[in-house]
C-alpha cells in the first residue's frame, strides 16, 4: 500500500479476486479489479466473451447479456471490496445479498464488450453494507442499481 494514500488498495487480477470471494465459473462475473479506495469505492472489469454459457439461450440470434448478471457483477465487486477492507476480520464470513433497489438497464451488453464495474459505497452500518453501482461500456452507463449486503458467518 502508498504511505500517501493509505486508503488505496492494490488492483487484484483473476487470482486475487478468487482468494476474495468465492464464486467460481460459470458464476464468477468480475475478471478483475482495476481500482480500490479501501472502505469506499472500487472498480472490477468484466470481459464479456461469446463462450459465456448464458449467451446459449439469451438470447441465441441476438446475444445479450442479462441484466441480472450485471447486477450481480457489481455485488461481486463490492463483496470484493467489503473482503479486502474488512481483512482478517472477514475470515470464516460470506457476503450475501439482502436488497436490490432502483435497478435500471441502459443498453444492451454484448460478446467483445469489456464492462467496467463501478461500485461506491453509500452506507456501512454495522454487519450491512449498502451500494451504488454502475455497470458502463465504453464509458455509457449500461447499468445501475442500489443494493445491501449483509456480512454473516459461515
Amino acid at each position: 500500500m502508498d504511505a500517501t494514500n493509505e486508503a488505496t488498495a492494490s488492483t487484484l487480477d483473476i487470482q486475487g479476486v478468487m482468494e476474495a470471494i468465492p464464486h467460481r465459473y460459470p458464476f464468477l462475473l468480475i475478471d478483475r479489479v482495476v481500482e480500490m479506495r479501501l472502505d469506499d469505492s472500487a472498480v472490477g472489469i468484466k470481459n464479456v466473451s461469446i463462450n459465456e454459457g448464458f449467451f446459449q439461450g439469451h438470447f441465441p440470434k441476438e446475444p445479450v447479456m442479462p441484466g441480472v448478471l450485471l447486477i450481480e457483477s457489481m455485488a461481486q465487486t463490492a463483496a470484493v471490496l467489503v473482503v479486502t477492507t474488512l481483512g482478517a476480520g472477514f475470515k470464516g464470513k460470506l457476503v450475501y445479498f439482502m436488497s436490490i433497489e432502483g435497478a435500471k438497464f441502459r443498453r444492451p451488453v454484448v460478446p467483445g464488450d469489456q464492462v467496467r464495474v463501478h461500485v461506491r459505497k453509500a452506507q456501512r452500518r454495522m454487519n450491512v453494507w449498502k451500494f451504488s453501482g454502475e455497470a458502463r461500456v465504453d464509458g455509457q452507463v449500461c447499468a445501475e442499481a442500489t443494493f445491501a449486503a449483509m456480512i454473516r458467518d459461515r
